[in-house]
């Protein structure tokens, strides 16, 4: 694997978007630069598949997906990313492992997630059974966001109400009085390159304000009427992008304009100044069905018990999560632990059960599946286990019982020494000790 890696490392652009597939495929390369034109705007039903040139899966994948691109020709239009050099794309819709396959069918804001067989055959079938309910949709009038109203619409992935208004009046309430990091756009009406880049800012608006829960927002300021901020800022031409942090100097942004290369920015100002997800303690079954509902996965780990280990070494184990979560915490995954013996049926549902501890699981609540780290309980052991999962190669199961199994309420851990229970004392005052001599030994 390690040749595979070096050689792809050092291909140009051209070769690392090609890697899997070529000119002469029937599999169509989408970038940042042609999905929107290509997907978005097409009336056309695509499935897309996010891949990485290193992934062992991706691999296997793709003779079956230049196979299926063949026999869908002029049907249904199969595409491909390579989503570790665009990971804008991958962002945009939400890739967290390799391969993602998504149906872009009637409604193109929001791509379907491919669940079917990884053969040919499965993929082909899927991709027709996806076409017989987008003509049934259209036959019923039902014609969700096509390619047409995509383009009438900002490119069919945004909404302008997502793209925040500023002014004068509001900007310093809003922008440099608030907590949350802004990408502000000033404008002018009759700027050809503003009217450009109008739906792909409301694209990425949306998309951003989903992916960062709002911590994250764009803004556009109309330099035209709003001239007071607008010289504050020494906008000169259109459009000027800059960013916002609370109680730092604007930057200037330097990336591309399209919408993946503002999501990807977005995201990454997210990343910077989120902090690390809060670690819990697993103390009743709302904590354990918000933190996982919530998160695409749930790193639950489960520690010795307190008499093992006392209150520093448990400390140990929670910094290495803690060290971890931080260094995760673009994922948004949910971080939990539970003490060994405190939630037996969990353990028994993940196989770890009475021995093992530290143990480790990472859980995917809606597909009922689970990992567990065979490594060390360490920060190296961790990292290659998650890393693993992050690019689709990690072993996982199915989930015991197919659901989450029953959670109990139990006090939570006060930060001390455990202590074994007190002995019973005896009152042995009544107690005769006296004995006859035929009852001595």
């Amino acid at each position: 694997m390690r040749p595979l890696l070096l050689g792809v490392l050092g291909c140009s652009l051209v070769l690392s978007v090609q890697a899997f597939y070529s000119a002469s495929d029937d599999v169509i390369g989408l970038t940042p630069s042609n999905f929107n034109k290509e997907v978005i705007q097409s009336d056309s039903l695509w499935l897309v598949e996010f891949y990485a040139p290193w992934c062992g899966h991706c691999q296997s994948l793709t003779p079956d997906w230049k196979k299926a691109a063949t026999a869908l020709k002029g049907i249904v239009k199969i595409g491909a990313v390579d989503a570790d050099e665009h990971k804008s794309l991958g962002g945009q819709y939400g890739v967290r492992g390799f391969p993602t396959i998504k149906i872009f069918g009637a409604n193109k804001n929001k791509p379907e997630e491919y669940q079917g067989g990884r053969s040919s055959q499965a993929i082909v079938d899927g991709a027709m059974n996806a076409l017989r309910n987008l003509v049934k949709d259209r036959l019923s009038g039902k014609s969700g966001s096509s390619g047409g109203s995509g383009k009438q619409s900002g490119g069919g992935s945004g909404s302008k109400k997502d793209v925040v208004e500023l002014t004068d009046d509001n900007f310093d309430k809003l922008v440099l009085e608030g907590d949350d990091v802004w990408m502000v756009e000033f404008f002018a009406p009759w700027c050809g390159h503003c009217k450009s880049l109008e739906p792909e800012w409301a694209a990425a608006a949306s998309a951003i304000k989903e992916q960062t829960k709002g911590k994250v927002r764009l803004g556009a300021v109309d330099a035209t009427v709003h001239q007071a901020v607008s010289s504050r800022y020494g906008i000169r031409g259109f459009p000027t992008i800059k960013i916002f942090r609370k109680g730092e100097e604007p930057e200037d942004y330097q990336g591309g304009r399209s919408r993946g290369d503002i999501i990807e920015r977005g995201l990454d100002l997210f990343s910077d100044n989120a902090p690390a997800p809060e670690l819990l303690e697993i103390l009743n079954e709302d904590i354990i069905k918000k933190t996982c509902e919530d998160s695409q996965l749930c790193i639950i780990a489960v520690l010795p018990h307190i008499l093992d280990t006392g209150a520093e070494g448990r400390n140990g184990y929670l910094d290495v999560m803690l060290k971890m979560s931080e260094k995760y915490k673009k994922k948004m995954w949910g971080w939990l632990w539970a003490e060994a013996g405190a939630q037996m049926e969990l353990e028994a549902s993940l196989g770890i059960g009475g021995f093992g501890y530290p143990a480790m699981a990472a859980i995917n609540s809606r597909k009922m599946k689970f990992a567990l780290l065979r490594g060390s309980f360490s920060e190296t052991g961790i990292h290659e286990f998650l890393r693993e999962l992050s690019v689709g190669r990690g072993s996982t199961a199915t989930f015991g019982g197919g659901s989450m199994p029953k959670i109990h309420a139990v006090e939570a851990w006060d930060g001390k020494d455990g202590q074994l229970p007190e002995e019973e004392d005896y009152d042995l005052s009544d107690v005769d000790l006296d004995y006859d001599d035929k009852d001595e030994l």
